[in-house]
């Protein structure tokens, strides 16, 4: 959800004396990085999972306030838009057991919230884009009820001074226009934490974003947006339009967009921090009392507040956090590419992938990223969004590959590799790899699912659009609380 704050406006002078905070906060930071002991011994890992909200006829629910009420548990959190929620899953250890609690603790706490939720008229659904969405769903008054959202989108139409235009050439096209962000509550993610010592996190950072497009093709469940097939993630698109504070003319002047994979391998976290101070005016330039010099300077730990809520405004799809916990600093990874769902144990499947294959990568002798160009990363990355399991991408000496036998060949190895790094358990390393397996050889993930399904019920049922995508939903809600994963499920 990220940080509360409170409804105002900005003047020039906190646009001016907050970036000088923001400074202050990034020299105190690149201080802490070469003093500070940061906690890293035993390093944690953590999981998001952004859900929607459904009624029963499968159409946009719009009662996150209800349902939280109802649900009343601090693991879920208000969404950008009424018919999202959150859940933050309580962090753990991948050493032996961490992926099965993981499992155990989300399927329980999820069937407790469905139940209550139940209760009010709203259901849960784990998917990345709900394909009963339409436009009238995403107008002001979809946004939930929070100062952040209204002036994260007033901020944003201020940049711009104009309204958005959405344009996604896919299987089918769309065009169309928004006066608010509340488009971006359509993209529903699954968010995995790794905490990492600074020294480690150039290392996992560029790892990850090596290995982003080849997550998007596995594990792609985003195919449909207002009634139209586009992308198999759509959401990696869509997120990037819909949150745009560029008009056409920054564009292509080449300012650069605050979603964003970014143009470089990194050395340091160091460098993803200033770039966001260098490139990205605040959005929201709010000051807190604490001195970061002062506080560092007595033995403390600053919170480097205006310096956190910066970051967060800039959505890289692997981005860099700073945090502190009882008193400690630690820094991680978050990993932002994955959509949703569909079921619990095709995300802890997700999971298991990145986990181990970020390790083998991060502590290869020679380095991925020593082998390939950012650029190709950055392609593969889009490549992996738009076609997922039928996507083509590239990997050092093999060239240009189906990501299914790149998958199979080369990268489940290394995953195997990096999980028994991590000590998990071998059984439940098999059994969620396993899975990662079954998708490449079946060539279904949750996007290809969700398309062959429709289009089966409108050449089959003879039903139009509107139908076969809700009465897809139904099929799909099912079969997401049976638990099976998505290359098992029945055509």
């Amino acid at each position: 959800m990220g940080q509360e704050v409170d409804l105002r406006e900005f003047t020039r002078q906190d646009r001016q004396q907050h970036r000088e905070k923001v400074h202050r906060c990034l020299d105190v930071f690149a201080r802490m990085l070469s003093e500070s002991r940061f906690e890293a011994d035993r390093p944690m890992t953590g999981l998001e999972i952004e859900l929607n909200l459904i009624d029963e006829r499968c159409e946009p629910a719009m009662r996150n306030a209800e349902v939280l009420r109802a649900i009343a548990d601090p693991a879920f959190q208000t969404e950008l838009g009424q018919f999202n929620v959150e859940i933050n899953v309580d962090p753990q250890r991948l050493a032996p057991d961490g992926l099965r609690d993981y499992e155990k603790l989300v399927r329980s706490t999820l069937n407790a919230a469905e139940d209550r939720a139940r209760r009010v008229g709203a259901h849960l659904v784990m998917i990345g884009i709900l394909p009963t969405l339409r436009p009238e769903h995403v107008t002001h008054d979809a946004l939930s009820d929070n100062a952040r959202y209204e002036l994260l989108n007033e901020q944003i139409f201020a940049a711009r001074g104009e309204d958005l235009y959405i344009a996604i050439d896919g299987v089918e096209r769309l065009a169309t226009t928004a006066d608010t962000v509340a488009p971006e509550a359509a993209c529903t993610s699954t968010q995995f934490h790794l905490q990492v010592s600074p020294e480690q996190f150039p290392a996992y950072w560029n790892a990850a974003q090596a290995i982003a497009g080849v997550q998007l093709a596995v594990g792609a469940n985003s195919p449909f947006l207002f009634g139209r097939e586009l992308w198999r993630e759509t959401r990696i698109p869509l997120f990037e339009q819909s949150t745009d504070t560029r008009s056409e003319e920054l564009k292509e002047q080449g300012v650069r967009p605050r979603v964003w994979f970014g143009e470089r391998w990194i050395t340091s976290i160091f460098d993803l921090f200033e770039e966001n101070v260098r490139y990205f005016p605040a959005l929201l330039p709010i000051i807190e009392d604490e001195d970061p010099v002062e506080v560092l300077g007595s033995g403390g730990t600053p919170e480097l507040a205006e310096l956190r809520l910066h970051n967060g405004t800039v959505y890289r799809w692997n981005r860099p956090v700073y945090d502190v916990v009882q008193g400690r600093p630690h820094v991680r990874v978050e990993n932002r590419v994955l959509p949703a769902g569909p079921t619990v144990v095709d995300t802890l499947a997700n999971a298991a992938f990145y986990f181990g294959l970020v390790r083998s990568l991060a502590e290869a002798e020679r380095p991925v990223w020593t082998q390939m160009s950012f650029a190709s990363a950055t392609q593969d990355f889009h490549r992996g969004a738009r076609h997922g399991m039928e996507a083509r991408l590239y990997w050092p000496d093999m060239g240009t590959l189906p990501a299914s036998e790149l998958v199979l060949r080369t990268l489940l190895p290394l995953a195997y590799e990096g999980l028994d790094r991590w000590g998990v358990d071998p059984d439940e390393r098999d059994r969620l790899l396993g899975i990662i397996e079954g998708r490449c050889v079946t060539g279904r993930n949750g996007a290809r699912w969700q398309v062959d399904t429709v289009r089966r019920l409108e050449r089959e049922g003879r039903l139009d659009r509107p139908e076969a995508l809700r009465e897809m939903l139904r099929r799909y809600v099912e079969n997401m609380h049976a638990n099976l994963p998505v290359h098992e499920w029945p055509g």
